[in-house]
């Protein structure tokens, strides 16, 4: 199987709703925000509805009205020509406000995040005099230097409890970090925060395939994995049996209604269980799994033969 690309940015962005929980109310999130009609994008912009609401989680600390956030993956630096780069993009979104000094210098904050500490960066300040504070574990604030308040986010130094979805972006978690992100999502009951963290899960699996390979015969990550694939499954299971009913009534003007419909509505519901199986071979095969072990849970999944499911692994 070949190795996937991991999309590191869309995790970021499913971990920023979920460590900001507590706060979805009073924020507005806007990914890959454009600055102007040219392709410059910050990774995330977050604006507070109220100024004055205080954020909870200590990462929205440092938050005013407008918040940028860049998100450096294991593998990218973050050296002081990135801290330049974000300020001036800060520059550009503060001076494209839809009247002069709408977006006020004041109101604007940068957040750089990392997996990694920026030691060079870090150097480069000592050297330059530039106040570096260690406000938090793994957040450090760098004021009254820059246009703007600026806070480096160290995720491998952030305490888990409160930073679980953050600490998940790395190649290099361990095995009990990753059942403890597991049994965290078995907790969520809302229908966004589950698919923001299976955004997280997603990326953390793929970037962790072998710690994932080790605990995924774990009953509690099978039903982790089926309970995020279920409403997805469902969604196209009811699109394919609406097509099917669609279709069996066009085909009973001909044949007689009652028996195309019925028909139809049998063609829909087998096609919908179809694509609902197909959808999860696709997933599971991103996630590492092996030929013999897709075969072993869709069957119980679908209560499926040797001879019905080796239509589906032979096609797929």
């Amino acid at each position: 199987m070949k190795d996937t690309i991991i999309q590191w940015h869309p995790g970021f962005v499913a971990a920023m709703h979920l460590e900001l929980a507590e706060n979805l109310e009073e924020l507005i999130f806007e990914k890959e925000y454009n600055l102007n009609t040219k392709p410059l994008l910050v990774d995330l912009l977050v604006i507070k509805k109220e100024s004055s609401v205080p954020i909870k989680n200590e990462i929205g600390a440092i938050f005013r009205e407008y918040n940028i956030m860049e998100y450096k993956s294991p593998k990218d630096k973050l050296d002081i020509d990135v801290i330049y780069k974000t300020i001036a993009y800060a520059c550009l979104y503060k001076s494209y406000g839809e009247a002069v000094n709408k977006r006020e210098a004041k109101e604007i904050t940068l957040s750089l995040v990392r997996e990694g500490k920026p030691e060079g960066l870090f150097r480069y300040c000592k050297q330059e005099g530039i106040l570096v504070e260690k406000k938090y574990n793994g957040i450090y604030y760098i004021f009254n230097h820059w246009l703007f308040p600026v806070q480096i986010i160290v995720t491998k130094e952030l305490e888990e409890e409160n930073h679980i979805w953050l600490k998940a972006l790395t190649e290099k978690i361990k095995e009990q970090e990753m059942q403890r992100l597991l049994k965290q999502i078995q907790k969520l009951e809302k229908k966004q925060e589950q698919e923001f963290a299976d955004s997280v899960l997603e990326v953390s699996a793929k970037a962790n395939k072998k710690i994932f390979r080790e605990i995924r015969g774990d009953e509690n990550m099978y039903e982790v994995l089926f309970e995020f694939m279920e409403p997805e499954i469902k969604e196209i299971k009811r699109k394919a049996e609406k097509e099917g009913i669609q279709q069996g009534i066009q085909q009973g003007i001909q044949q007689g209604i009652q028996q195309g419909i019925q028909q139809g509505i049998q063609q829909g519901i087998q096609q919908g269980i179809q694509q609902g199986i197909y959808q999860l071979i696709e997933t599971l095969q991103e996630l590492g799994y092996e030929r013999e072990e897709i075969k072993r849970l869709i069957m119980k999944k679908y209560s499926l033969n040797k001879e019905e499911i080796a239509q589906y692994i032979e096609e797929n």
